[in-house]
């Protein structure tokens, strides 16, 4: 019983905490549009506490965040009190809750008596259709227009009144100041800033000093919710309509394209009436049939949102027949008939249940957060990096903390915040372990250059580490290392605990005979490694070294070194060489690897530009321990070859010597792509902002290296500039 009161005490302190937090984060961000945090981290909040109230009713309170809408109206705003109250949809993350949804509305539909004949439906007696449109990322306005003038708009507010910004909205051009049809009605919209412009806005403001706007919806609502207009005119706001509150139509009056204009008695019909009386409608609506056809709408968008200038976060799904829609009516707060179909979040909240640590091929000890499984990014994700002991300080992250988790594209989700307000005290601090949890040998801080430096990183001192040497052949045959198809990271951890392999070059050594007497491995599958494993002995340079795993030798640093060895940049001269011998200087093969890198010193190293102090110490240190050699020559032996393309100076590569650093989405190239466009053009990339970068390409919503970037006066520029200077 003990045991019940005490578990009911913490669900209702778990209540009471999130609606604290989301009141005020609700209040940076719909009355003073300064988000604390992404709509995504408020939406993800809101999903827990609501799903809390309906586990645990007793707990919901009246003055809950789910029973409110929006925003106070500011007091420097003259007060609007709206004609038709101002709704916001409930929100559906996956296609379960649209099943359940659709369930839901039509044990509701049953109910209904006395259908007019005229009700259209979609094929089947009880059976519906919907409309669904796009959810624009914006500031939702609601119009008013009399005798078909524009008279007054205003913000939506707390849902029963808003604010007048009427003649901040009569400077967006693509709302029209009179109507095709004089008639008087009330609409409603959505308000936003293009992509595009949003990066401009925000590069004028970073000259003038000022803070950046966080999204296209920040954005928006400040160049509205302020009183000057002149403001507003000079950044190029527009907006998108899709709802109609009220219209009056005259019946004799008004002929519109040879016929009578009636009352819309459908979700489409409304939309198409609005565009003929002048309204900017998004075209990309869709009458839906089904759940399936919604949900493969909805799957269309996921993957193609990304390339229109102004920001969808979901898919809004309404039943089309407005008849139903007045029928099914209200709750509280939404409509009944309509669901803002979400797209999956790349920023979420959930619970930090313990804290591991995992063992790096490198030997760094790196903490890991278990998570509360939760959705990220369209993937189920229950772990997140760390890095280090100073971001863990950094974030104050500790066991039992709710958090902020972060995860784009194919990047490891990891934590970008801690939700200090929702603890209890009962967290608990975690501490780096003082051994290697793995084999148990002592750890260290970091090693260069003969002192250890103040750093947070720790190693594992046990160069025999089995955590190790698992992670170094990971890294070996890794997609953009030897990329052997096949030899996966269970496969890779079963040879080595079998005793098959102990090192990378032993791959090369591998017989069908090895494979077929382990598990997971029959014997066509024993012969489709061996033949991937003889099909990747032929590698670029610059791949080979990238799959070496030298500490501080990446992607980059091993490209650079591939160009300045294959003569493409007639850079500099190893010490070790006297002019003849360097102008007869070749890398050929995986040989005359063995038998030079071991005598290039660090100094030469640094020769090549944009390798720095570390990776040059490290590069040195690798091709001088007489058993990193011996490797090299087990897989010489094996047949492993080295393929260098000599080619010389270009004087049409416009980005040679130029170094990049990129930040935020891409809208529309890959990361990769870019990157690859980057280097085609002689340029190099780096992960870091110095002083010694060039460019900073900047995407959709940039991080930290956007603020480094500023601080440090590097040249910032987007997609569109980037373009410009390659070709």
């Amino acid at each position: 019983m003990k045991y019940m009161e005490k578990a009911n005490e913490q669900i209702k302190e778990r209540i009471q905490k999130l609606s604290a937090e989301i009141n005020k984060l609700r209040h940076a961000y719909h009355d003073l549009d300064k988000p604390d945090l992404t709509d995504e981290v408020y939406s993800s909040l809101m999903a827990e506490l609501k799903e809390l109230e309906e586990k645990y009713p007793q707990w919901k309170f009246s003055d809950s965040p789910t029973q409110r809408i929006g925003g106070h109206p500011l007091d420097k705003f003259q007060k609007v009190l709206h004609k038709t109250r101002q709704w916001s949809f409930d929100d559906a993350f996956n296609f379960e809750e649209m099943v359940k949804w659709e369930e839901k509305i039509e044990r509701m539909i049953a109910k209904i008596k006395n259908n007019p004949p005229s009700l259209k439906l979609r094929r089947g007696e009880g059976k519906l259709d919907y409309v669904c449109e796009l959810k624009i990322d914006g500031l939702k306005v609601i119009l008013t227009y009399e005798n078909g003038n524009f008279v007054r708009g205003a913000t939506r507010g707390d849902g029963m009144i808003g604010e007048d910004v009427t003649e901040n909205l009569k400077t967006i051009f693509n709302i029209p100041l009179k109507l095709n049809q004089s008639i008087n009605c009330i609409v409603v919209g959505e308000c936003f800033m293009g992509k595009k412009e949003l990066a401009r806005i925000n590069r004028l403001r970073v000259k003038n000093g000022e803070a950046l706007f966080a999204n296209s919806r920040n954005a928006a609502a400040g160049s509205i919710r302020q009183l000057d207009p002149k403001i507003a005119s000079e950044r190029r706001l527009e907006c998108f309509v899709y709802d109609i509150d009220m219209i009056e139509i005259p019946k004799t009056s008004n002929v519109h394209n040879g016929h009578l204009m009636s009352t819309p008695e459908s979700q489409i019909e409304e939309l198409e009436l609005l565009e003929e009386l002048g309204f900017r409608v998004n075209e990309n609506y869709r009458l839906c049939e089904s759940i399936q056809e919604i949900e493969d709408y909805y799957e269309q968008w996921t993957k193609k949102k990304d390339k229109e200038d102004y920001g969808i976060d979901g898919v809004v799904v309404k039943i089309n027949s407005r008849f139903l829609q007045e029928k099914l009516g209200y709750t509280g707060k939404s409509p009944r008939w309509g669901i803002a179909y979400k797209f999956p979040a790349e920023k979420v909240t959930t619970v930090v249940e313990d804290i591991g640590v995992q063992v790096g091929r490198t030997g760094a000890l790196t903490p890991v957060a278990h998570l509360r499984p939760v959705l990220v990014a369209g993937s189920m994700v229950s772990r997140a990096t760390l890095h280090n002991e100073d971001e863990i300080r950094r974030l104050d992250v500790r066991i039992g903390d709710t958090v902020v988790v972060q995860k784009a594209g194919d990047v490891i989700p990891e934590i970008t915040e801690t939700l200090v307000g929702l603890r209890t005290g009962k967290e608990k601090i975690f501490s780096m372990p003082k051994t290697c949890p793995i084999c148990g040998g002592p750890v260290r801080k970091e090693i260069i250059g003969g002192k250890e430096e103040e750093s947070a990183a720790l190693y594992c001192a046990n160069p025999k580490c089995f955590a190790v040497e698992i992670e170094k052949i990971i890294h070996f045959v890794s997609k953009k290392g030897f990329n052997i198809d096949g030899l996966g990271e269970k496969i890779v951890e079963q040879l080595v605990s079998e005793g098959v392999i102990s090192n990378m070059a032993e791959i090369f050594e591998l017989k069908k005979g090895d494979l077929e007497p382990l598990e997971r491995f029959a014997e066509k599958s024993a012969d489709n490694l061996i033949l991937a494993i003889e099909k990747s002995k032929h590698i670029t340079l610059e791949k080979f070294i990238y799959a070496l795993g030298i500490r501080y030798a990446g992607e980059e640093t091993a490209l650079l070194i591939a160009r300045a060895i294959n003569k493409e940049f007639l850079i500099f001269n190893f010490k070790f060489l006297n002019n003849d011998q360097f102008l007869n200087f070749k890398i050929n093969n995986l040989e005359d690897i063995i038998k030079y890198f071991p005598l290039i010193s660090k100094e030469d190293w640094i020769g090549i530009k944009g390798i720095g102090d570390k990776s040059a110490e490290s590069l040195s240190q690798w091709f001088s321990d007489v058993e990193n050699i011996k490797l090299l020559e087990k897989m010489r032996d094996a047949g492993v070859n080295i393929t260098v393309e000599t080619r010389h100076a270009s004087s049409m590569q416009p980005l040679q010597g130029k170094t990049f650093v990129l930040t935020g989405e891409a809208q529309n190239f890959t990361r990769d792509a870019l990157k690859d466009m980057i280097r085609k053009a002689g340029g190099s990339v780096s992960s870091s902002v110095s002083k010694k970068t060039d460019y900073v390409i900047a995407g959709e919503n940039p991080g930290s290296k956007y603020q480094k970037a500023q601080e440090l006066g590097v040249k910032i520029i987007d997609e569109g500039e980037f373009k410009k200077l390659v070709l």
